[in-house]
């Protein structure tokens, strides 16, 4: 992807919905500077943030102060726990992007992230997008990266979310490493 050359001013803007619900406040904050500092402003709407009804000292008036801090970050609430999809739901009502981003609250975007993702949905407008997800040690929050091929996520038969490999024909149909997978 780094060779990779892209039209910013024909990329659609982007509303990043970021749920969390008792989140430690470094993992939080990881994930919103890397979105900061790693997203071209010229794409990056803003960044949304959803408490879903947290009760942690350190995600009240201490976020609220922090964020209000912070270029093109909002802070939302909902007034009961909502759960992950109702709490990006709510995220997303109140988006002001051409497209929505949703990513995890304990993950760290890098350089390029968000153009691949953004071209995709501008080549096919109904599209719906991943990025490759690295791992970041659990213990020591260590970026490890992601050796090897890109892996799809999926469900096996008791509906329980599993990595699986990219299968055979779309290793074959692929011409570049960029290609999409279907």
């Amino acid at each position: 992807c780094r060779e990779e050359k892209y039209d910013y001013y024909n990329l659609p803007k982007t509303s990043v919905v970021i749920a969390f619900y008792n989140e430690a406040w470094s993992t939080l904050l990881r994930t919103v500077h890397s979105v900061l500092e790693t997203s071209p402003d010229i794409l990056l709407e803003e960044i949304i943030l959803v408490d879903d009804y947290s009760d942690k000292e350190h995600l009240k008036e201490t976020l609220e102060n922090y964020v209000a801090g912070l270029r093109k970050v909002r802070l939302i609430r909902a007034n009961k726990r909502e759960g992950l999809v109702r709490a990006r739901l709510l995220g997303a009502s109140v988006a002001k992007g051409d497209i929505l981003t949703f990513l995890d609250c304990h993950c760290e975007c890098h350089e390029g992230w968000l153009e691949p993702l953004l071209a995709r949905i501008a080549e096919e407008e109904t599209a719906v997008v991943c990025p490759v997800i690295d791992v970041i040690d659990w213990n020591t929050f260590e970026y490890l990266g992601n050796a090897g091929e890109p892996q799809i996520g999926g469900f096996d038969w008791r509906l329980v979310f599993t990595w699986h490999s990219t299968p055979e024909r779309e290793q074959k149909r692929r011409k570049s490493k960029t290609d999409v997978i279907r």
